[in-house]
């Protein structure tokens, strides 16, 4: 199972460089916003399969204080498009 762990968190890192790549180069401030919601969800997986391999289930709590800023992040991301959105 270590070598799954391994390709898992290979895989996750290099989604996080892409996403960093389009947080760096997003032409629209939505674009960022949305990098960085993607950001937390991998940041919370690579957590995930991080307490999995080591067999610590202290990391649960980390696990959902990054879910919930990042679901806070997708919410402000969804009220700022709706106020764009209105003003046109």
């Amino acid at each position: 199972m270590t070598v799954v762990y391994a390709v898992t968190m290979a895989l996750l890192g290099a989604a996080v460089l892409m996403t960093t790549a389009r947080l760096v180069r997003g032409p629209t401030a939505f674009d960022r916003i949305m990098a960085l919601d993607v950001l937390s969800v991998l940041l919370v997986s690579g957590t995930a399969v991080y307490a999995v391999a080591r067999e610590e289930p202290a990391n649960a709590t980390i696990l959902v204080v990054i879910a919930l800023l990042g679901f806070v992040g997708s919410v402000t991301a969804a009220r700022l498009a709706a106020e764009r959105e209105d003003r046109t």
